[in-house]
């Protein structure tokens, strides 16, 4: 499984999603969609022109959006 989360350092829902992973021991890649302009348009592309964060994507392609816990733990 691969997850590449796309967020910002400033954002408590990006922050939580990642203690979530880093505490279960999930290796992700992480990129900040505000130091990086292509990872902006891919999160603004997966929303229809939305940046919601964070936006979390497996290798498959499917997404997570503004996910909770539970939502996370149950995708995981």
């Amino acid at each position: 499984m691969s997850l590449t989360v796309y967020g910002a350092s400033w954002c408590p829902d990006v922050k939580r999603s990642r203690a979530l992973l880093d505490g279960r021991g999930i290796e992700y890649s992480y990129v900040d969609v505000e130091a990086d302009a292509a990872a902006e348009a891919r999160v603004r592309d997966l929303q229809g022109g939305a940046r919601r964060i964070p936006t979390i994507v497996w290798d498959d392609g499917t997404f997570l959006v503004e996910p909770s816990d539970d939502e996370l733990s149950a995708r995981l």
